[in-house]
């Protein structure tokens, strides 16, 4: 009897626990870019394919690019399933697009010492300082009312969010749920399935207590492009770029140093087409390459060095905005790849071209201005000289008698062409 009781409660429990409600959770820390999209855009679908209650996103970010914000933002307001934007851990950000994609969630939620706002949206192509005043201000129009419709569509707090926007406004968890920014603040993950247990979204309630929470990952290609989306890895790949078909250019052949040089371009266009560059800093690092290799090939005492290693410098500081926390580059790096460029072109290329100029010292082609001795007379039908430790035959235009030193003017195959040598 007990044994049954026993079999029954377990076949009890694998049958709840077959049927027991799911819920996706994906994780979001960093800036926002294309990858960042890609990976919401697809979990969301596979969550619903899936039949899950809802997505919780669990995000920390500084912001990130206008574009890929407004992908991610149209993805929720038309996605099957509830969004739930979780702003945690504790100290974790909405700052700037991270603002914009957690009041657009069905269910926006925060973890305490958390905050929220100063939504300034950063624009691809050299961002907003490149902006004459009639532009900035109507980013910034766009960007309050894009904020404004987002809030309204659900129910938030619209004249905040506006705030938000165009005053950089930033607020705590507390005040967020005081001001209705958000809808509730959970400690962690577990009360948060609590307190969206009975939520009502479209007129559907949430069943999430001791719901299976699955954690969606991101895919190798989202992880790479993830990774890759950073100002220092761009700056690093145009410098790989740059290396390696500067030296497959002087090297004809070496292979290797043109291939990585062509895949690290590749990359780093791809790069340029989504970050903020500008347009300004990349044409000074060209400048700067033209000059070293002009100072190559027409030596001017350093000057154009000198100049080139400014040019690198200021290219280097200006290729994004600093003034941008997101996407600064750090003198860390600029410094150590100005100093490290300079050296490239002036010790390896510059050597390597200048010795490529240099007159031949091995070889027959070196024998040209050399001293040989006649070992029979030598006139235009021929004779032998005896140099370089081994007898050549020999032509010379004015006769020569034997034993008398000549000089060589010219080498065709294994003859020498020679002239009578002056004492």
């Amino acid at each position: 009897m007990k044994l049954a009781l026993t079999s029954l409660a377990c076949s009890l429990a694998f049958t709840v626990a077959a049927f027991a409600e799911k819920v996706g959770l994906i994780k979001v820390d960093g800036v926002i870019g294309p990858a960042t999209a890609s990976y919401l855009s697809r979990n969301i679908d596979e969550a619903h394919a899936r039949d899950m209650q809802c997505l919780i996103v669990q995000l920390n970010t500084p912001g990130g690019l206008l574009d890929s914000t407004q992908t991610i933002v149209q993805t929720f307001l038309r996605s099957p399933l509830p969004v739930v934007v979780y702003v945690a851990p504790a100290g974790a950000t909405a700052t700037s697009a991270g603002c914009f994609i957690t009041l657009a969630a069905s269910i926006a939620a925060m973890a305490p010492a958390t905050t929220i706002g100063a939504a300034h949206p950063v624009m691809v192509g050299g961002g907003e300082q490149n902006l004459d005043p009639t532009m900035k201000q109507k980013l910034e129009n766009f960007s309050v009312s894009y904020m404004a419709a987002i809030a309204g569509r659900r129910h938030r707090n619209v004249e905040w969010a506006t705030s938000a926007v165009r005053e950089s406004a930033s607020i705590t968890s507390d005040k967020a749920l005081e001001l209705k920014v958000v809808d509730l603040v959970a400690t962690d993950l577990p009360d948060l399935l609590k307190q969206l247990n009975g939520r009502q979204v479209d007129g559907k309630p949430l069943r999430t207590a001791g719901a299976d929470v699955t954690e969606l990952r991101m895919s190798f290609a989202e992880r790479i492009f993830q990774m890759l989306f950073r100002p220092e890895v761009m700056f690093l790949l145009t410098l790989i770029a740059i290396y390696g078909i500067i030296g497959e250019l002087t090297t004809p052949g070496a292979i290797l140093p043109g291939v990585a040089g062509a895949i690290a371009l590749v990359l780093a266009l791809y790069l340029g087409a989504i970050l903020p560059v500008n347009v300004t800093g990349f044409v000074l690092i060209l400048l700067a390459l033209a000059l070293f290799l002009i100072d190559v090939y027409a030596p001017t005492h350093g000057v154009l060095t000198v100049g080139g290693v400014l040019s690198f410098l200021l290219g280097s500081l200006m290729l994004f905005n600093r003034a941008d926390p997101l996407f600064r580059l750090s003198l860390g790096y600029i410094i150590p790849a100005t100093a490290l460029t300079a050296a490239f072109f002036i010790f390896a290329v510059g050597k390597g071209l200048r010795a490529q100029r240099l007159p031949p010292k091995t070889g027959v082609e070196a024998m040209v201005g050399k001293s040989a001795m006649t070992l029979t007379p030598i006139d235009s039908q021929g004779g032998h000289v005896f140099t370089e430790g081994a007898c050549w035959s020999a032509v010379s235009e004015t006769p020569i008698e034997k034993d008398q030193p000549t000089e060589i003017t010219a080498v065709h195959g294994l003859t020498l062409t020679v002239k009578p040598k002056k004492s």
